[in-house]
């Protein structure tokens, strides 16, 4: 069965379908017209797609902007380049604040039986430098970069392996090209739309200057050493990067591209001038001329954006500076919007099931001490103290919003229950306890759990306090441990870690189409598992094989959904992983529905009061299109 993913879908958004009322382009940056005018930059006619990307956004209350000014971020590293990328959020596809994927950069997708993929590119859609776009660019991708013996190294991503096979890549002409594979992929078109998506594409005409295959070797020879890099190969990974755009010559797609070449303290993007969207007037977008975003150390952000020093801030600031930016508002002019977290739990703890020590990996992976951590759990009280009971008590699992929720998953182990609590720690060994109740392992020592964070936040040690406490009650003695972040997830990926804390679930508002890869160990990231996670991600190649059925089962159920051949079926496999992730209680939840402050300067329009801050699939603010937000003079 064929199916067609087009733009026009996007644009009926608002009612009416304006592609096809448009003969003209209505009007672009007055900085861009002047260089028009000069004859440094082509008329916007020559600069737009046949078909450009019409954002009808006024079903949302959005309405049409004003161009100019620059809007001021603060980040806390140069590594932050790449979160401006996920704001940006300019894809092949990508979700809309209704969470639909749709074509974005694209202008079509066909797709047959989920496992042959036609892509349609925009006639005349341009890189940031004014060269096209086109099926060279992703043929350079698949033939020069995963398939050369210098730069493929890493492998195949795996998003391009079905069962082992890897997918097959054939160009149709210059605007059409195709993936397919011999059976259903269903993580492929996920994967780029996500928030730091699979980059199968690269300026061919750029990166080509960096690539033995078609440099000057004398030229060639000469960049590598100015560089002061490891041969041509380095030199070449160095300045391709998409996700983080730290060189100023990489021609992009994205609406604002980097013009500042690292270190800086300020790292300034200036409109694409070349940019595919326009909005309901015929207005190319974005409205805002330039994104600054200055470096500064994470912990003086809340105070920085109190003092109105950004125009759109989020990243870096917690629940428990909204009292303090409240008050703040009149003096410097801003709102603070409080927006719906969407992860699976605010704040979430992670047995970690491949623990060096012997005991304590025993009992991690026996599901009665995991759930008996999860029912000594006070939620209420945290909601209470923590949050003045505006979250939801939960275990870590998709929230109403999404169409997967079921009251069970919710309260699977999550309802305080202290005999319950005693009744299988005692079953799971731990009956025997000390002079001072405190319970012992098999082996004699004491039930000491140290619980580490990434010590970034006083809100995880907030409720690491009242969880120690709880804990006590049922003869577990518990130590809180924070350290840099790397320390961090290096300690957790080694296996020293008892139980980490981070947030919960990504992506707690799913559809069955979304992948559900979180609740199976196929990344290293993910605390629980991080040495299975690492067998999957490297292709066996590090990490540890699974060893534990439960776990396996998950698995396999991830790998049926990859290759499911029907819409139910992926909607079955999903609860069936939801309702053995809960009830196994390989993550303890919290609570969920917690909010997130977002401070927005009173110039600035279009920004929703009202919107769920997430990784995944909202890409934070990327989904809510920050192409379509301006500011007043």
């Amino acid at each position: 069965m064929l199916r067609r993913l087009d733009c026009v879908r996007w644009i009926a958004l608002g009612g009416a379908l304006l592609l096809s009322a448009m003969t003209a382009w209505a009007g672009e940056a007055p900085e861009l017209a002047k260089l028009v005018a000069e004859g440094k930059l082509p008329p916007l006619e020559q600069r737009l797609p046949e078909h450009p990307m019409v954002l009808d956004y006024t079903a949302e209350g959005k309405e049409v902007g004003a161009y100019g000014g620059s809007l001021r971020m603060l980040m806390d590293s140069q590594k932050d380049l790449g979160q401006i990328t996920v704001y940006e959020y300019a894809r092949l596809l990508g979700y809309g604040p209704d969470i639909e994927m749709r074509p974005d950069i694209l202008e079509a997708v066909d797709v047959e039986e989920d496992r042959i993929f036609t892509f349609h590119i925009r006639k005349g859609h341009h890189w940031s430098d004014g060269h096209l776009l086109t099926s060279e660019d992703f043929r350079y991708y698949w033939d020069d970069m995963l398939h050369d013996a210098e730069l493929g190294r890493e492998g195949m991503p795996r998003e391009l392996i079905v069962n082992g096979e890897e997918g097959k890549f054939e160009v149709i002409d210059d605007l059409t090209f195709r993936y397919s594979w011999s059976k259903p992929n269903k993580a492929f078109l996920p994967a780029l739309a996500a928030p730091s998506p699979l980059y199968i594409y690269r300026p061919a005409h750029y990166m080509k200057q960096f690539h033995a295959k078609y440099a000057d070797p004398a030229t060639l020879a000469k960049l590598v050493e100015e560089a002061k890099v490891d041969g041509w190969a380095a030199l070449h990974t160095r300045m391709q990067r998409q996700r983080r755009p730290e060189n100023p010559n990489l021609p992009t797609l994205q609406p604002w591209m980097n013009v500042t070449a690292p270190p800086s303290s300020r790292f300034v993007f200036e409109r694409n001038p070349y940019f595919h969207r326009v909005d309901p007037a015929g207005n190319q977008l974005p409205y805002i001329d330039r994104i600054l975003m200055d470096v500064v150390a994470a912990d003086v952000i809340p105070a920085k954006t109190g003092a109105g020093e950004s125009d759109l801030q989020a990243r870096f600031l917690r629940f428990d500076n909204y009292t303090f930016l409240k008050e703040a508002e009149e003096q410097n002019g801003f709102n603070t919007y409080l927006w719906s977290t969407g992860k699976g739990s605010q704040i979430a703890l992670f047995p970690n099931l491949n623990a060096q020590d012997v005991v304590w990996r025993g009992l991690m992976r026996d599901v009665r001490f995991r759930r008996a951590l999860s029912v000594a759990i006070d939620r209420d009280e945290i909601n209470e103290v923590i949050y003045f009971g505006l979250a939801t008590p939960s275990a870590n699992t998709v929230m109403p919003e999404s169409p997967l929720f079921k009251e069970e998953y919710r309260d699977a182990w999550s309802h305080l229950d202290i005999d319950l609590a005693n009744k299988l720690l005692d079953e799971a060994g731990l009956g025997a306890r000390d002079s001072d109740s405190v319970r012992l392992l098999p082996d004699g020592r004491r039930a000491e759990i140290t619980v580490e964070s990434s010590g970034e936040s006083t809100e995880e040690t907030d409720v690491l306090e009242l969880i120690a406490d709880q804990w006590a009650k049922v003869g577990l003695k518990t130590f809180i441990r924070g350290s840099q972040r790397d320390i961090f997830r290096r300690r957790a990926y080694g296996g020293e870690t008892l139980i980490s804390v981070f947030s919960g679930m990504d992506n707690a508002i799913a559809n069955s189409e979304m992948s559900p890869q979180e609740m199976a160990p196929t990344a290293q990231p993910q605390l629980q598992w991080p040495k299975w996670g690492e067998y999957f991600d490297t292709q066996g190649k590090a990490g540890e094989p699974i060893d534990m059925p439960e776990a396996q089962a998950q698995m396999d159920r991830y790998k049926a959904w990859l290759v499911a051949t029907s819409r139910d079926q992926q909607r079955a496999i999903w609860h069936e992983m939801l309702a053995n992730y809960t009830d196994q209680v390989f993550t303890i939840g919290t609570v969920n529905n917690t909010r997130q402050p977002v401070v927005v300067s009173r110039k600035l329009r279009n920004v929703p009061e009202e919107a769920i801050w997430t990784w995944e699939p909202t890409a934070y603010f990327g989904a809510y299109r920050p192409d379509t937000f301006w500011l007043e003079k």
